[in-house]
């Protein structure tokens, strides 16, 4: 990769969350921000995590090693800026702070996310999203390694009333370690997972009070490029496409079904994920089911681009 040379800004953030690292660049022109280059590197770093308390270390190695790698690539594109933000791995691990220091140390400074933080950024992602301006009400369902982000929210004209906003602390990575552990679950242990999903979420959401649903995160964008058995990585073909509430159900069997190995091979699948995705769907599926929502709309956007769109301020 060689260095760009640019007339405008660009800024770039790195998401380092449980399972993965995911680095978008975007360049401010035709006054808006665009997206300029993403790449995704998973690491598992909090593998284990759940029931530890600290970070894999080999996924703290891998970790490093790629922000060392993403740092490096957002220079080599442009960035002005760059900065990097855990989640909920980091929230949760007694170590946290060791990590922080080693990143610190190898010059790829890391600062933790808060839930409620990414909670909202994942939202404001979908909310600015020209593809959905037009929706008067949106909920988001952002799931990742060790938690899911739900906030649903009315438009205004003073901006966005936000109704429910709450980041749970369930996630595929977390859920495979324990209510998921074989690689293909039987049906009783998928049960004993919708159970124990349902009861953290704890809620239902009347019929048609959701709104327009939009989900975040390598799980909806997964099911869709398996579906479409896209190899490459196209996110305007991503970006937009609707999944229904039976397709993730279906999706749920067939790929609990599979092995490790078997899922890997998966055409469309994202190398990295054939650990996770049957989990993340079973996620998503009850999320759907707790909506009461018959269908939900993909973003390839996250609360990174929320994040950099704010010129990387975290103002209420």
């Amino acid at each position: 990769m060689r260095a760009h040379i640019l007339n405008f800004v660009r800024r770039a953030v790195i998401d380092v969350g449980s399972n993965s690292c995911l680095l978008s660049v975007s360049e401010f022109r035709e006054n808006r921000w665009l997206p300029a280059f993403e790449r995704s590197i998973v690491t598992a770093l909090g593998e284990g995590t759940k029931q530890s308390r600290k970070l894999s270390q080999a996924g703290a190695q891998k970790t490093l090693r790629a922000l060392s790698e993403l740092f490096r690539d957002a220079q080599i594109v442009g960035a002005s800026e760059t900065r990097a933000f855990g989640t909920m791995a980091l929230r949760i691990a007694d170590d946290s702070q060791e990590f922080l220091s080693a990143c610190l140390a190898q010059d790829t400074p890391l600062e933790i996310l808060s839930g409620e933080d990414e909670a909202r950024f994942g939202f404001e992602a979908v909310a600015n999203d020209p593809g959905f301006l037009s929706k008067d009400r949106i909920s988001i369902v952002d799931p990742g390694g060790h938690s899911t982000e739900l906030v649903t929210a009315d438009r205004s004209s003073a901006g966005w009333n936000v109704r429910f906003s709450r980041s749970y602390p369930v996630g595929a990575l977390g859920l495979r370690e324990t209510h998921l552990p074989n690689e293909s679950p039987d049906f009783a242990s998928r049960l004993a997972a919708v159970s124990a999903i349902d009861e953290l979420i704890g809620l239902e959401y009347r019929p048609h009070e959701c709104g327009r649903v939009v989900v975040l995160g390598a799980t909806g964008t997964n099911l869709i490029t398996i579906r479409e058995g896209m190899t490459e990585w196209n996110p305007a073909s991503v970006h937009g496409a609707r999944l229904d509430y039976e397709e993730v159900g279906r999706a749920v069997g067939w790929l609990c079904d599979m092995t490790d190995e078997e899922r890997s091979r998966v055409p469309g699948l994202e190398t990295g994920r054939e650990r996770t995705l049957h989990v993340g769907a079973l996620i998503l599926e009850r999320f759907l089911f707790a909506l009461h929502t018959l269908d939900c709309a993909v973003s390839v956007r996250g609360w990174r681009h929320a994040v950099l769109e704010s010129g990387f301020g975290f103002t209420e």
